[in-house]
């Protein structure tokens, strides 16, 4: 809850009732003096007397506080001593409703006083409130900005940036191995289980079809079989039911042990278009090397790690987001800065940021633009271990053996 934030509002409340308080304080109205005549007078002053009020052009008649010690001779039966009458001279108003009543000088003075000590006062009690309020709200904020690290945030998000571009582009540069490589596989798969009739994948595929009915639907070899796939072949005559599946299986089995056999220097050697499309794609790879591939690992690791503490860390990113976060958010924002401050430290002392922006130059550079590949074919020859290595660590798949049925 923003509490000094309310104690500051208080604050300003109080200061408007004293305001209020002042500004209706009762005042003395316009008036102008007027000649009094003194019917009667008590000795304290009280006096009955009447006056020409000349906004309602008639003569008046009322109370009034006469002077007691003015000189005798204005007093009645000195003054005017036929009638008894005294004389006085007193003050009328001259706006408002009252307009044309008299009034005495100095008969709001204890209310106006009052009034004027009890805004005083309140004036006094809104400032300590407003000071109570904004120190405690500045010591709050300065408490809530206490997590804040712009700087830490931006650095872990540009490494997060530069490590993530670089899984990026190796995983590119992966896949353009594995597009080059596709239609080799093909080729391979194609040839080596074009020589399998289905025959031969009876006993693999342990019985349950009749290979003379397939050879009649036009499936007669392994490659047939792979190519149908366990949909069409389920609904061929003579298959029993779950007999589609074992054979696509062993026809897949076979064509992985094709590929694990062709797949190997013997391949990269020939002379081919398609082969050479491989080997560029390849010599990106080899160039960057082991020590580019464990960047590469670094690089993934890191961005998994930066990733979920640069969103807890989100309101530490700037002071005007820590000041409007809340208490939870604020403490795991403060807590995921450290980590990633303990990260930065690390990374930095293993030299990572470099390595990283390297290998990403390495990868980005991509093959040379060399259509015969000759650059690629010589690099191969220096090296056929490294390139058949790679080929079979990326594009060729792991022996599996037929399921039990």
């Amino acid at each position: 809850m923003p509490f000094f934030r309310w104690v500051v509002a208080l604050g300003l409340v109080i200061f408007g009732v004293a305001f209020a308080v002042y500004a209706t304080a009762p005042e003395d109205p316009e008036t102008k003096q007027v000649d009094l005549t003194v019917l009667s007078e008590k000795s304290d002053g009280s006096c009955t007397v009447s006056w020409a009020d000349p906004y309602a052009k008639e003569r008046r008649k009322g109370h009034y506080r006469c002077d007691p010690d003015r000189d005798p001779v204005l007093k009645g039966g000195a003054w005017d001593p036929d009638t008894g009458h005294g004389w006085e001279s007193g003050w009328m108003v001259t706006e408002g409703s009252d307009k044309g009543d008299l009034f005495v000088l100095g008969q709001n003075d204890a209310k106006y006083d009052r009034a004027i000590d009890r805004s005083d006062h309140l004036v006094g009690l809104s400032i300590v409130v407003l000071i109570v309020g904004v120190v405690g709200g500045n010591i709050r904020s300065l408490y809530r900005l206490s997590g804040a690290s712009p700087s830490a945030v931006r650095t872990a998000r540009r490494l997060e940036q530069v490590a993530s571009r670089l899984a990026q582009d190796h995983t590119q540069a992966v896949n353009a191995v594995r597009e080059a490589w596709e239609p080799l596989r093909q080729s391979l798969v194609d040839e080596a289980l074009g020589q399998v009739s289905v025959e031969e994948l009876w006993h693999a595929a342990d019985g349950g079809f009749d290979a003379a009915e397939l050879r009649r639907c036009g499936t007669r070899t392994a490659r047939d079989v792979l190519g149908a796939g366990t949909p069409v072949l389920s609904r061929l005559p003579g298959v029993e039911p779950g007999a589609a599946e074992r054979l696509t299986a062993a026809a897949q089995v076979l064509a992985d042990g094709a590929v694990r056999i062709g797949a190997g220097r013997e391949l990269l050697e020939r002379s081919d278009p398609r082969v050479t499309d491989l080997l560029n794609a390849l010599s990106v790879l080899v160039r960057v090397g082991p020590e580019g591939r464990a960047a590469v690992e670094r690089a993934a690791e890191l961005a998994a790690l930066l990733a979920p503490l640069l969103e807890k860390a989100g309101p530490a990113a700037g002071r005007r987001q820590m000041l409007r976060a809340g208490a939870k958010e604020r403490a795991t924002a403060k807590y995921a800065v450290g980590k990633l401050r303990r990260l930065l430290v690390t990374v930095e002392q293993r030299g990572c940021v470099d390595q990283f922006a390297q290998t990403s130059i390495d990868l980005l550079r991509g093959p040379d633009a060399d259509p015969a590949g000759i650059a690629a074919r010589v690099d191969f020859e220096a090296q056929p271990e490294k390139y058949a290595h790679l080929l079979t660590e990326l594009a060729v798949p792991e022996p599996q053996p037929l399921p039990v049925w």
